[in-house]
């Protein structure tokens, strides 16, 4: 187990770059399977998830190697193989490889998916949509098994009845080499779709309007690799360090990032009075004084992102107020709050409504990182508290957090990584 050892009253000032986006990532490596030939992307961010689904990869005898950024993926000589247990538990988007491995090979068997603990995230609308292609699904003894008759898949109009980005990304794997056009109607709308739907366009895929609510995809025999596919930014560590900037900066430049994925997030720093400077691909926090309380309403893309209403937190802390978070995706993501608490953050939550107000004793203390984003919004409370605070688990925020110690380095803020035996971790 790891420990992130943190002293409080340092102020961030410097730049920080941003890496390649997690939630990208996590879908662009099991759709490598898909390929007909190996698999180039760069600006992958050096985080556990990657190193876990290289795992997975290699249990189906795909090769790859990952070094300073840079991931390549051999499927070439790929076997069909059950998925369970394992690295599959561990991360939730595991489950991306049941839409992978049905376009792949008409079938799939995986494990159900782990990952952060927030609340329930159902997998019937994959279903729904795997079913709609032809596929037989089979819930047994804690897997999913997929399996198509002679005719393998077929397009199908699918429509979701709710937003999902899961099963959006698994729908669309699994419909891009079957026979016919797919209709996914009330899709997802999130920029990771976008890249995952550019990354399989430039081999060879028809996928049309990836980024609104109806995507089509005619299906094709064969996707052959021909450029290295670069990731995205990650707009929620973006948004993340925006936010601790806002809360305890003393001028912070944030670069490399798309700044049209963080308006809604901008928009709520500058309705609290936080001074940026926009610019094509970077922002300027100076800092704010005197910040006014918002009301933060997650929603699905281009709404206020979900994986932010935490980062978000320990500066609405700082407003002359009370603040209100409501999480309309997922509501039991609260798990932050009584950490926050121990610290003096003056935080609760009642019937689905998070109140944060201004909270001035704040106080280094023995903290648990139950998943990521809860876990490095006590990072950012942290920065802001007298005294010295221990997150426990901090391994969670390493799998969402690329380098997270080192960027905070480049921004004048003294952080470490210690094992439980107290080894330091460089």
């Amino acid at each position: 187990m790891k420990k992130m050892i943190i002293r409080g009253g340092q102020k961030l000032s410097g730049e920080v770059t941003i890496g390649g986006a997690k939630n990208s990532t996590v879908a662009l490596i099991p759709a490598a399977i898909l390929a007909d030939t190996p698999v180039k992307f760069d600006s992958v961010p050096a985080i556990l998830d990657v190193r876990n689904l290289m795992l997975i990869l290699k249990s189906m005898n795909v090769a790859s190697s990952f070094n300073s950024g840079e991931l390549q993926i051999d499927p070439t000589q790929i076997k069909s193989v059950p998925l369970p247990g394992g690295a599959i538990k561990s991360l939730r988007a595991s489950y991306y490889f049941m839409g992978a491995l049905l376009g792949k090979f008409g079938k799939a068997i995986v494990g159900f998916p782990g990952g952060d603990n927030i609340g329930p995230r159902p997998i019937d609308q994959h279903i729904k949509g795997f079913r709609a292609l032809g596929a037989k699904v089979v819930e047994k003894n804690d897997a999913v098994r997929i399996t198509t008759g002679a005719g393998g898949l077929h397009g199908a109009r699918i429509f979701f009845d709710i937003v999902s980005v899961g099963a959006t990304i698994n729908v669309l794997l699994a419909a891009v080499k079957a026979q016919g056009t797919t209709v996914i109607e009330n899709a997802a709308k999130e920029p990771e779709i976008v890249d995952l739907a550019t990354f399989l366009n430039n081999m060879g895929a028809n996928i049309r309007g990836a980024g609104t609510d109806v995507i089509r995809i005619k299906g094709v025999s064969t996707l052959k690799a021909t450029n290295t596919h670069t990731i995205i930014p990650d707009r929620i560590e973006a948004g993340t360090y925006l936010a601790f900037a806002a809360a305890n900066g003393e001028g912070v430049l944030v670069k490399n990032v798309i700044t049209e994925h963080l308006e809604p997030f901008i928009a709520k720093l500058v309705e609290m009075g936080v001074y940026l400077e926009v610019h094509e691909d970077s922002v300027y926090v100076a800092g704010g004084k005197e910040l006014t309380p918002v009301t933060v309403k997650t929603a699905p893309f281009p709404g206020f992102a979900t994986d932010l209403q935490q980062p978000i937190t320990p500066l609405l802390m700082k407003a002359k107020g009370n603040s209100t978070i409501i999480d309309t995706l997922y509501p039991e993501r609260i798990k932050h709050i009584s950490e926050m608490q121990r610290m003096g953050g003056l935080i609760d939550s009642k019937d689905g409504v998070i109140t944060v107000r201004h909270s001035e004793n704040l106080r280094g203390a023995v903290v648990n990182a139950s998943e990521i984003r809860a876990g490095v919004s006590l990072v950012g409370l942290a920065l802001m508290s007298k005294g010295t605070t221990t997150i426990i688990n901090a391994e969670n925020i390493l799998r969402g957090y690329e380098r997270i110690v080192e960027k905070l380095h480049g921004l004048s803020v003294d952080v470490k990584i210690v094992e439980e035996e107290d080894s330091l971790i460089r």
